[in-house]
């Protein structure tokens, strides 16, 4: 006489055990699949504006209201990554712009500058020291950013 009844509960535990397992499998593979790559977008377009917004501050505050016979240097701190790449901040004429490898995280600024700037220009990357520096030109003040050390 042949014996069954332990089958059935292995059988049992072994499909819960499977359910619960789909289950996981399709709620992490949502996350990850959508909810979360469009979250992390969201919050790098945010921290791009923050960023450009406290770029564009820094740049503004190291000219001088006044001058004509200028020559300065100021290190402006970036983070490294938004939404964990790198990108950069580029100046030209009197705007900047923030460049990343996600579309939705570029964003550009008008900088508020003085009459006696001539122009701006320039660019820094995120994984480098980022330096704004102010000299004298023929036609007024020309403020580049540069990489590398601020001395």
């Amino acid at each position: 006489m042949m014996d069954d009844r332990a089958v059935s509960p292995v059988i049992g535990k072994t499909l819960e055990a499977g359910l619960v397992l789909l289950y996981v499998g399709l709620i992490t593979t949502t996350l990850y699949g959508g909810v979360v790559p469009d979250y992390r977008t969201a919050v790098g377009e945010e921290v791009g504006d923050r960023v450009l917004s406290k770029a564009a501050e820094r740049i503004q505050q190291a000219i001088p209201a006044n001058g004509t016979a200028v020559r300065g240097r100021m290190r402006v701190t970036l983070p490294e990554t938004i939404r964990g790449t790198g990108y950069e901040v580029r100046a030209k004429g009197r705007n900047i712009t923030l460049v990343h490898p996600n579309e939705r995280v570029n964003t550009s600024t008008r900088l508020a500058v003085p009459a006696h700037v001539a122009t701006v220009r320039g660019n820094w990357s995120s994984y480098e020291p980022a330096v704004v520096v102010i000299y004298s030109g023929r036609t007024g003040l020309v403020v580049k950013l540069e990489r590398g050390d601020e001395s």
